[in-house]
């Protein structure tokens, strides 16, 4: 179920999630998904992606290109610090257009569902490698997914420089030590995140971070194990 960590360090890291989720009806909405994007995208209604301050080159674009399409909204601006706040985040009206993937995401091991979108880009522009936050004392549980592999995604080693990419259709991975982001493709890509509140019996399966809580998916990556020290 991991993406190995490279040496004896936790990054870069993901835990891939393919195994608990159902990839064959994931990859079954990548048509439909697809058609509704670009019908968006002829209306041109949808926020531009804004990858926040912590980039890894603080020239590259804050705003590469990408568009959101909200499936659930907040009863108050954006913040990432939100993100685990379920009951603030209710379903969109944009949800409506997607009932396919809402169908797939209410069987994901969430207990409580909060930020939902999907992130596209109509010319598949680069992803500027960024951090979300910089508390590690915030982790944040969400399902990274993707209903092809169109969009070559990575995580990287702030450090090494070292980049992995997901290699499956879904992943979890820390937000927080780690920079994510996207090469280029020059066609239309998309990923789908899902943020919310883990079961228990999800959560069961993972080692515990008492420190730099924020590390939990990395160190589950890393021992693949419950128990392991945090």
């Amino acid at each position: 179920m991991t993406g190995a960590a490279s040496g004896d360090g936790l990054y870069p890291s993901y835990v891939d999630l393919d195994s608990i989720i159902d990839v064959h009806r994931l990859r079954s909405l990548d048509g439909c998904i697809r058609e509704r994007l670009q019908r968006r995208l002829a209306a041109e209604r949808d926020l531009a992606f804004y990858t926040g301050p912590f980039v890894l080159d603080e020239q590259a674009p804050t705003l590469p290109g990408s568009r959101l399409v909200y499936l659930a909204r907040s009863d108050r601006p954006d913040d990432y610090y939100d993100l685990n706040q379920c009951e603030r985040w209710s379903a969109s009206k944009e949800a409506e257009e997607f009932p396919e993937l809402m169908e797939l995401i209410a069987t994901l091991p969430f207990a409580a569902t909060a930020r939902m979108m999907i992130m596209y880009d109509p010319d598949g522009s680069a992803v500027t490698a960024h951090r979300d936050h910089v508390s590690t004392e915030l982790c944040h549980e969400f399902i990274w997914m993707r209903t092809n592999r169109d969009k070559p995604f990575y995580v990287l080693d702030p450090e090494s420089g070292e980049k992995r990419y997901i290699a499956g259709h879904s992943a979890w991975f820390d937000t927080v030590n780690q920079y994510h982001g996207a090469d280029a493709t020059g066609e239309l890509a998309w990923s789908i995140r899902i943020d919310g509140r883990f079961t228990d019996e999800f959560r069961a399966l993972m080692p515990t971070a008492a420190e730099n809580p924020a590390s939990r998916a990395a160190l589950w990556a890393k021992w693949g194990t419950v128990g392991q020290p945090g």
